[in-house]
């Protein structure tokens, strides 16, 4: 277990009732148990704590700094790959000319029978009664 340093001393004693509190509930591990068994004042044992947490927080914001360059080289490939197949669609277009003729095959093809829709004015409906045709009986079935 660390000892308190005279820094942190002098922080702890600054503050006030309730951060006291605050900073008391938050104690974990072995610190608690020391302070109810008398080993280490309050003043103590809130310094060791506000040090503590302050290692903790240097620690969290080494790891946020190093996850947000990760982030950033990431949307920066992606943002390099995006910009390239932009230039590759771009280069892959048919030019002018050949947009005539592209555009002149598909109206021929929307002239041709096969291409025309099949008309839906024949659907029946669950509610129309179906016709059904009459065929005359011969006499031999009769």
């Amino acid at each position: 277990m660390k000892a308190a340093t005279k820094s942190y001393l002098d922080k702890a004693v600054l503050l006030s009732v309730e951060e006291q509190e605050r900073l008391l509930s938050r104690m974990t591990g072995k610190l608690p148990k020391r302070l109810q068994k008398d080993k280490l004042s309050r003043e103590e044992a809130l310094a060791i704590q506000l040090e503590l947490e302050d290692e903790q927080l240097q620690e969290w914001r080494a790891t946020m700094a190093a996850l947000k360059a990760k982030t950033a080289k990431t949307q920066e490939k992606a943002s390099k790959v995006a910009k390239a197949k932009v230039a590759t669609d771009k280069a892959s277009k048919p030019k002018a000319s050949n947009a005539k003729t592209t555009s002149a095959a598909t109206a021929k093809k929307s002239t041709t029978p096969s291409a025309k829709t099949k008309s839906t004015t024949t659907r029946r409906t669950a509610a129309s009664p179906k016709k059904v045709a009459n065929v005359s009986q011969s006499p031999e079935s009769k």
